[in-house]
């Protein structure tokens, strides 16, 4: 299975002036680093919960549909069922049922298809930072706070996940089997 992020959003997903009253920074000099530590963070929490945080565009590519008779999608959360398209073998293919929310999956309603299919979706919380649940804004600025303070830190083990950003994001990423 290969998962590719075609479209992601260019707009942060957290306040610079935020992320800086949190980790209590009252000067500008460092603000680049903020930057910097917003974007990775953004990243990390992506790719460890398994989400999109702002709306984005998920391909699916598999050699063959799997042998059960439904396919979890690998990234979360599935808001609008009218953005998967599926093709089987180059062509359209729609004898699917989609279950859309934090767990979304697509089960099949007929016959397996035949070959390679890819599946396109739009995963996301909405199309704008503040569509971002709060519980999640906040752990990802604990980890704002976990980025900045271990800055040059000259060992990497040092640098680690806040327990509070592990943790919420841990509700949110889907068990896959």
């Amino acid at each position: 299975m290969n998962v590719e992020r075609i479209s992601r959003s260019p707009e942060p997903v957290l306040d610079l002036t935020e992320a800086k009253n949190h980790t209590r920074v009252l000067f500008d000099d460092d603000n680049a680093d903020f930057v910097n530590a917003i974007d990775a963070v953004a990243r990390e929490a992506e790719d460890y919960g398994q989400i999109a945080l702002i709306n984005q565009t998920i391909r699916v590519t598999l050699p063959c549909w799997p042998r059960a008779m439904s396919f979890n999608l690998p990234i979360a959360p599935l808001l609008d069922w009218s953005t998967v398209t599926v093709t089987a073998d180059g062509e359209a293919f729609d004898d699917y049922a989609v279950m859309t929310g934090r767990r979304p999956a697509l089960r099949l309603s007929g016959s397996r298809p035949r070959g390679g299919i890819v599946i396109e979706y739009v995963a996301g919380f909405g199309d704008a930072a503040g569509d971002i649940p709060g519980d999640l804004r906040k752990a990802m600025l604990d980890q704002v706070s976990v980025y900045y303070d271990t800055r040059g830190a000259v060992d990497k083990q040092a640098v680690s996940l806040s327990p509070h950003f592990a943790r919420i994001l841990g509700r949110y990423r889907g068990v896959r089997a």
